[in-house]
């Protein structure tokens, strides 16, 4: 089952007698336990095709629908969606841990004891019980990039939209988000997965598609896209040679397994 669907996405911004085509043509779908990695350098139009799929811009041309609704004629429709946009935003930074969670969950429709209960069982899960009263500005940015996660996923929405969720994270945290993404999809739910970080996306994503200015130049299963560019080499210019222990450096990072040897 898809739980999004967007259609023919368009999205035109004028200003000082100008047209710019933000969003000409994207289309996607995710179906429920798939998570798709939304690729594109900046400014091709991965920000703006995600606010119309939240409902946070009107699309001039096409159709958004997740669970079958449309997030901009039916509100109840943003109860099936959560989101971790641009880092960690959606948290208040003098609130607790604690207080973010039991806040969110009354803004998105649940009963205050509902809230606390759904609160301490994903502080729990995410391994934030100890931080609970600790302040967001306090945590360390690993702590508030799965509190974060924990916010979106407070009124379990069938959707998620994360962007970068493991943007300046060091290698442990960046192992444990991507291992809760990884849970989270397999409930069933859908995930949507912007980021430049191209292990990130082999790692998690099942499917990969690549937006180029305002349309999507290329979607492809995840494994065949590797398989596809696997065999791409690259040729590098400097514009002055590299010498001793730089050059060893560029070599063994790309020959991992060799432990010595003389470079000419």
């Amino acid at each position: 089952m898809d739980i999004l669907e967007a259609h023919h996405l368009r999205k035109i911004y004028r200003y000082s007698g100008k047209t710019v085509a933000a969003v000409q043509d994207v289309s996607l779908r995710i179906a429920e336990r798939e998570v798709l990695a939304f690729l594109g350098a900046n400014g091709a139009g991965k920000t703006t095709t995600i606010k119309m799929i939240a409902g946070l811009i009107l699309p001039d041309a096409g159709q958004v629908r997740i669970a079958g609704r449309d997030p901009h004629r039916d509100r109840q429709t943003l109860r099936s969606l959560g989101a971790v946009l641009e880092g960690n935003r959606n948290l208040y930074w003098r609130l607790t841990a604690e207080e973010n969670l039991e806040y969110f969950g009354v803004l998105r429709g649940l009963a205050p004891r509902i809230a606390r209960v759904r609160s301490q069982q994903l502080l729990a899960r995410f391994e934030l019980t100890h931080k609970r009263q600790t302040p967001v500005q306090a945590l360390s940015r690993g702590m508030q990039q799965k509190l974060a996660i924990a916010v979106a996923l407070i009124h379990d929405p069938q959707l998620l939209l994360l962007d970068e969720p493991t943007l300046g994270l060091d290698v442990e945290a960046t192992e444990s988000v991507k291992l809760l993404i990884r849970e989270i999809a397999a409930e069933g739910r859908a995930i949507l997965l912007t980021t430049h970080q191209l292990d990130v996306a082999e790692a998690l994503s099942d499917r990969v598609a690549i937006i180029q200015k305002g349309a999507i130049a290329i979607e492809s299963a995840t494994s065949d896209l590797i398989r596809q560019f696997s065999g791409t080499a690259y040729t590098i210019s400097l514009e002055q040679p590299l010498e001793g222990d730089r050059l060893a450096k560029v070599y063994f990072s790309a020959n991992p397994t060799e432990t010595g040897g003389v470079i000419v």
